[in-house]
């Protein structure tokens, strides 16, 4: 009894198949007949329209792609500009400072022996540190050739240990902040 059930089952197995591979046989001739029924010109015309929107797809990508490049791009301008302004920002609080510092300095040069002017050349020296640490550097113009890209020549003078264009005293000192002249030093020049 169990094996007349096994075989009544593998023939209903059997049978299902042949039923699912013949309904298949019909779909695919379905679809063969309609496409039959669609004309070589309408074909062709699909075909153009495939194409046009796979051109298009590309033409998309491309438009993309180059919005995203000129977005980085905006970014790294706006990065830039916003830095820019910022060290401008800074040089132009530190230039304001600067005429007291050189007050400062002209003061201790003179200053006699005291305790107290310690405490000033102490002050002066912080000062310095804080031009420092934001990236103010001093213009090195003592016994330089006149640039008056940094410096600027507030009379000249002859002098015989120095050759014409030589810088022989600096007044007040340049500085500057990165690649930024902020101050140029204010010089005497050979002449």
């Amino acid at each position: 009894m169990m094996a007349e059930s096994k075989k009544n089952k593998n023939t209903k197995d059997n049978k299902d198949k042949k039923e699912q591979k013949e309904q298949s046989e019909k779909q695919a001739n379905a679809e063969g007949f309609e496409a039959r029924l669609v004309g070589v010109d309408e074909y062709q015309a699909l075909k153009q329209e495939l194409e046009d929107s796979k051109a298009e797809v590309v033409e998309k990508q491309d438009e993309l792609l180059r919005s995203l490049a000129e977005f980085s791009n905006y970014k790294k301008r706006i990065d830039r500009d916003q830095a820019l302004k910022y060290q401008t920002m800074k040089g132009d609080i530190i230039k304001r400072f600067l005429p007291a510092m050189d007050d400062m300095a002209r003061a201790l040069q003179n200053a006699p022996e005291d305790p107290w002017v310690e405490g000033i050349q102490l002050i002066y020296r912080k000062l310095e540190g804080v031009l420092e640490a934001e990236g103010i550097t001093r213009i090195e113009a003592e016994n330089a050739d006149f640039d008056p890209n940094f410096h600027e020549a507030i009379a000249q003078t002859p002098s015989a240990g120095h050759e014409s264009g030589q810088v022989i005293e600096v007044l007040a000192q340049g500085y500057m902040l990165g690649e930024r002249v902020i101050r140029p030093a204010m010089v005497r020049v050979a002449e």
